[in-house]
C-alpha cells in the first residue's frame, strides 16, 4: 500500500501548501488580531536604492524619490553595485540631495545594500528597487508602523502598472499572496517582504548578510530580536511587471534560489521550542510551498502506476490530465486557464530552482 499512501501524502502537502493553511490562517484569525498600532513618525529615515547599470531608470527614480512629503529627517542613498554604463554619473549630479555608495566590485544586490547600511544614518532604513515607483505619502505612511513597538520590519503591497502608468490587474497570484501575508500579520508575523519596497529599524539590520537574499533575511532578523513583520495595506509600491515571459521565468528561479539559500542557513528557526507558532508559518509558507513541484511528480508518477487497480483511480488520473490539459489552454492564453498556466509554470521555477541550488549553479 506504499503506492497510495505516496500519493495522497504529496497530494495532500499541495492542497496544504495552498489551501489548507490559508484556511487555518483565517480560522485563527477569528481568535487572535495582533494590529498594528500606527502613529506619526517624525525620526530619521535613510531610503536605500540598490542599482546596477540603471542608466534609463535612475534619474526617474531619484526624482520620484526626492518628491517624497516626509516631516523628518530624509537620507536618500543610492547604492552603486559597480555600475559602469554611467548610472553613477547621474547620482552624483543629484548631490547633495542624494548621495552615492559605489561598491569597489561587483558583488550583488545585497553586498551593496550592505554598503549603505553601513554608511546610513536613519532609525528606519527603507528599501526601494529603481523599477519600483512610490507615492508622495509613501515614507510617511509606511513609518507610521514603527509606532508599534512589536514591529521590526514592514512590507508593502505590490501592484502592478501598464505601460501608461495605469493600475493594471494584479493577477490572481499577487492577489492570493497579498491575502495571505494579511492573515499572517493578524496571527503574528509575515514570513516574508516584497524586496521591490520595504522598511526595518535599523537594529535590525545592523547583522546584514552580503549574501542571502535581503528582504527573506530581514524578516528572520526581526523574528530572531523578538519583533515582528507586518503588511502595511497603505504602503504601495507601483511596478510594471516584465513582459518578457523568459526573463520573468528566470527571475522566478533567481528569487527561489536566493530563498532556499537563507532558508536552509536559518533552519534552526523550524523548531517550535524556541520559535513557537512562527516556526509553523515558517514551515508552512516556505518550506511546503517549495516542496510543491516534488508533490506534483510523485502524485502523477504514483497515480499512473495506480490506474490498473480500480475505476477510482482512472477517474483521478483522469482529472490530473485534464488539469494539465488546462495548463495548455492557459499557455495558448485562454481566460482563465491562466491561472493553472501560472501555478504550473510557478512550480516548474521553484523546481528549477532546487535543480540549480543543488549544483550551485543559481
Amino acid at each position: 500500500m506504499i503506492t497510495p499512501t505516496l500519493f495522497w501524502c504529496s497530494f495532500g502537502l499541495v492542497v496544504y501548501a495552498y489551501f489548507g493553511y490559508p484556511c487555518l490562517l483565517i480560522a485563527m484569525s477569528t481568535l487572535i488580531n495582533q494590529r498594528v498600532r500606527r502613529g506619526p513618525n517624525r525620526c530619521a529615515v535613510t531610503l536605500i536604492i540598490t542599482a546596477y547599470n540603471e542608466v534609463a531608470r535612475i534619474a526617474a527614480k531619484i526624482e520620484n524619490t526626492l518628491a517624497q512629503n516626509y516631516a523628518g529627517p530624509l537620507e536618500i542613498i543610492v547604492a552603486s553595485d559597480c555600475s559602469n554604463d554611467g548610472t553613477d554619473d547621474i547620482v552624483r549630479a543629484f548631490a547633495p540631495r542624494v548621495r552615492l555608495i559605489r561598491a569597489p566590485e561587483r558583488r550583488g544586490k545585497e553586498a551593496a545594500q550592505q554598503l549603505a547600511v553601513q554608511g546610513a544614518s536613519g532609525e528606519i532604513l527603507i528599501f526601494s528597487d529603481v523599477a519600483t515607483a512610490l507615492a508622495p505619502d509613501a515614507v510617511a505612511t509606511i513609518t507610521e508602523n514603527f509606532a508599534d513597538p512589536t514591529v521590526g520590519c514592514v512590507s508593502s503591497i505590490d501592484r502592478f502598472v501598464d505601460a501608461d502608468g495605469r493600475i493594471s490587474g494584479e493577477g490572481a497570484y499577487v492577489r492570493y499572496e497579498m491575502f495571505l501575508r494579511t492573515l499572517e500579520t493578524r496571527v503574528k508575523t509575515l514570513v516574508g517582504l516584497s524586496g521591490s519596497f520595504f522598511a526595518a529599524r535599523r537594529a535590525v539590520c545592523r547583522d546584514w548578510a552580503s549574501d542571502r537574499q535581503s528582504d527573506f533575511n530581514t524578516l528572520l532578523n526581526s523574528v530572531r530580536l523578538g519583533l515582528r513583520g507586518v503588511l502595511d495595506p497603505l504602503s504601495v509600491g507601483y511596478y510594471r511587471p516584465i513582459t518578457d515571459p523568459r526573463c520573468e521565468f528566470q527571475r522566478k528561479v533567481r528569487t527561489v534560489v536566493r530563498g532556499i539559500g537563507v532558508f536552509v542557513a536559518n533552519v534552526g528557526m523550524l523548531n517550535p521550542l524556541r520559535h513557537g507558532l512562527f516556526a509553523w508559518q515558517l514551515a508552512s509558507h516556505k518550506l511546503c510551498r517549495w516542496l510543491v513541484p516534488w508533490a506534483m511528480i510523485i502524485a502523477f508518477v504514483t497515480n499512473a502506476a495506480l490506474v490498473t487497480e480500480s475505476f477510482w483511480w482512472v477517474a483521478i488520473f483522469g482529472a490530473q490530465l485534464g488539469f494539465y490539459a488546462a495548463i495548455a489552454g492557459g499557455w495558448a492564453g485562454k481566460g482563465s486557464l491562466r491561472i493553472p498556466y501560472y501555478f504550473f509554470v510557478a512550480n516548474l521555477a521553484i523546481l528549477v530552482a532546487w535543480l540549480r541550488y543543488s549544483t550551485k549553479s543559481g
